[in-house]
This record gives C-alpha cells, sequence and structure tokens, in this order.
C-alpha cells in the first residue's frame, strides 16, 4: 500500500464529491456504485466508504 502524489487530491475530491474519488480510485465497478447509493442514503457514508477505498487501494 503504497501512497501516491495523486492520493491527497483523491481525498480531497473523497470529500467534496465522494463518488467522484471513487471513481478516480476504481473507475465504474461495484464499489463505485456502492459508494454513489451510499452517498444517496447518507452523505457522511459516502465519505468513509470513499476514503476507505482509496486507502485500501
Amino acid at each position: 500500500m503504497a501512497f501516491t502524489a495523486s492520493d491527497p487530491i483523491k481525498i480531497i475530491v473523497a470529500i467534496l464529491l465522494p463518488p467522484l474519488g471513487v471513481f478516480f480510485e476504481v473507475g465504474l465497478k461495484g464499489h463505485f456504485w456502492l459508494n454513489l447509493l451510499l452517498t444517496l442514503l447518507g452523505y457522511v457514508p459516502g465519505i468513509i466508504h470513499a476514503i476507505y477505498v482509496i486507502f485500501k487501494k
């Protein structure tokens, strides 16, 4: 799990628009759709999931 130079940008985007941050990390895969659903149901769960996906990768 290497920390790259683009990770801080992805984290900032994940806080502002969680699905976009996940999209930058994994594309249009399952995590993106899950994050979109979590963001629609509640903004904070979307942020938490986006940060998790970015740090997990």
